[in-house]
């Protein structure tokens, strides 16, 4: 019962703001996913998402867009939004606590559908930390994907080529799920860092969705971290990469 007035509530919240987003993501700017049939193979439960990060809010928005399209059958493109009116609601999303209770009424909004909020354990009103993590949002997060999926930015950051954070890591060894990786790209040029103002109209935006990466079991924190970090296009070689184009 608690679950269903959840999702009752989350499909309230998130239809109007699903069209907004489309609109903001693929009317404004032209939103291009690539993989959505990928997404049509997958569980519907425990599938952890690992994206780069490029704004607050716009990156989280186009992922959700991407599958509610995925769940009503899209395949190739994102056509006409009638899927967002019951966009997918068992997908979650991992956000900073601080970030997520800033003032104003959007963040809070934004936090009602779906978000995960976890105290950072490097970083607090901008200063460098070094914090225990915090066991209750462990237990959040194996919830989330137990009942469905979970979107994760390893980086903490908008910053490109940021070291990836090991709570990461974390959470594939503790829950084994499937390990999807996402490269976006765009984004940064579209929108201000919160994903909320436009800084360029017309942009082409980019969600490419990749092949669940293989983890084992026995593998260490840092290795599991440097796959995650390779597979979303942020570690050192895919820079020497990009130089050299």
């Amino acid at each position: 019962m608690k679950r269903t007035k959840e999702f009752i509530l989350k499909n309230m919240l998130m239809a109007p703001l699903g069209l907004l987003a489309y609109y903001r993501l693929n009317v404004v700017n032209n939103l291009v996913v690539e993989g959505l049939d990928k997404l049509r193979e997958l569980p519907n439960r425990n599938v952890l998402f690992v994206s780069n990060h490029q704004t607050y809010y716009a990156d989280v928005a186009a992922i959700i867009v991407a599958m509610s399209a995925a769940k009503w059958g899209r395949k190739n493109f994102l056509g006409i939004p009638y899927y967002l009116l019951i966009p997918k609601l068992n997908v979650y999303y991992v956000a900073a606590r601080e970030t997520m209770k800033e003032s104003g009424f959007l963040p809070k909004l934004f936090a009602l559908c779906g978000a995960i909020t976890v105290q950072r354990t490097w970083r607090s009103k901008g200063q460098e930390i070094n914090r225990k993590v915090d066991k209750s949002d462990q237990q959040r997060i194996g919830e989330a994907l137990n009942s469905g999926w979970l979107v994760s930015f390893p980086q903490g950051t908008t910053t490109p080529y940021a070291p990836g954070r090991k709570g990461t890591a974390y959470i594939i060894k503790e829950n084994n799920p499937i390990v999807v990786p996402i490269m976006i790209n765009g984004f940064r040029r579209a929108f201000d860092n919160k994903g909320l103002r436009f800084k360029k109209r017309g942009t082409e935006l980019n969600v490419k969705i990749q092949e669940p990466i293989l983890v084992e079991g026995e593998e260490s924190v840092d290795s599991i971290m440097d796959k995650v970090i390779h597979s979303i296009g942020q570690d050192i070689p895919h820079i020497i990469q990009k130089l050299k184009k």
